[in-house]
């Protein structure tokens, strides 16, 4: 397993880290839930990634027994606090009030004394900025948090978090997390410069475009019943994706992952994992096989030659697509 900073901090992650979103506390039992975290931390996977929001609560409770067998100074544990928690005016956003709340409460759920980095899910534009950042620093310094960090932010936003922090003299962000994989590189032009110049990492969800880019759909065919695409819940931010253009691209890719002797999830989490801002790349899972296989990314490094394959056959249709 390969580590890097989470930014310019100085903690030190897994490439590969392991989400809850979809599964834990919900659609997956907690004994295979647990499975999975057990064979992440045995193949050296330390950043463990969930939210208060996933499954109202339930992943966090299920991530904390998960990970209570294991040294607290072997891990480091993410959460995040923004979307809506209850019925009332503030329990939801990021006032001083409901970040607060929230961190104990998650505290509370993970059954730890501390959070290793606290995410803003997204940035709350009824918040005055100042008072989130300032709670948040408040939260560092009482210890209960040690990095903070945020979730889908803009460019700009993302600057004017920079810049008051250091005119306050607050804590700094030290992570983004996007959704960044090969279909979905709205993040290219304007949010990993500006993070590369402020040294603050990336930490990437959906790294494998909900699925589509480990070739289980393919062009001109009904998606599976069981799958995320056959879901009516989720199938109008699908079909977005799976175009007959992007399934033939894909099927491409997987041409080119097979000529290199590895699978093309591996092949996607390899080309996310190419640039030296991306501190880690989220997987999810629902077996062990899946958390070993897909970690095996962290070991790939892509020659010239194949990212520019990558690049040819991605051309200009899908690059900037969010």
């Amino acid at each position: 397993m390969q580590y890097r900073h989470l930014g310019r901090a100085g903690v030190r992650v897994s490439s590969i880290a392991l989400g809850s979103w979809l599964t834990y506390g919900s659609s997956v039992g907690e004994e295979s839930a647990i499975q999975c975290i057990h064979k992440a931390y045995d193949i050296g996977i330390n950043f463990f990634d969930t939210a208060n929001v996933y499954n109202q609560g339930a992943a966090e409770k299920v991530v904390g027994r998960a990970l209570k067998d294991f040294s607290r100074d072997s891990f480091v544990l993410a959460t995040k606090v923004y979307f809506p928690m209850g019925e009332g005016p503030n329990d939801r956003g990021l006032s001083r009030k409901h970040i607060m709340e929230q961190c104990h409460a998650s505290l509370r759920r993970l059954g730890m004394d501390y959070i290793d980095l606290y995410q803003c899910h997204r940035y709350d534009p009824e918040t005055p900025l100042e008072e989130v950042l300032r709670a948040l620093d408040d939260l560092v310094t009482q210890g209960k948090v040690l990095y903070v960090g945020v979730s889908e932010w803009s460019a700009t936003q993302i600057a004017d978090a920079v810049y008051t922090a250091r005119e306050l003299n607050l804590d700094r962000i030290v992570s983004n997390q996007p959704v960044y994989n090969m279909l979905q590189r709205y993040i290219e032009p304007d949010i990993l410069p500006l993070c590369e110049r402020e040294g603050i990492g990336q930490v990437v969800f959906s790294p494998l475009s909900q699925g589509i880019l480990t070739g289980k759909y393919k062009p001109g065919q009904q998606p599976e019943q069981g799958t995320r695409a056959a879901d009516p819940q989720s199938n109008t931010f699908m079909h977005n994706l799976m175009q007959e253009k992007t399934l033939t691209t894909v099927q491409h890719l997987q041409t080119l992952a097979q000529q290199g002797g590895y699978s093309l999830a591996q092949l996607a989490l390899a080309w996310v994992l190419r640039k030296p801002i991306i501190s880690a790349a989220i997987i999810g899972a629902t077996r062990p096989q899946q958390v070993e296989e897909n970690a095996k990314a962290s070991e790939i490094t892509l020659t010239d030659d194949v990212l520019e394959r990558i690049d040819k056959i991605l051309g200009d249709g899908v690059k900037y697509y969010q």
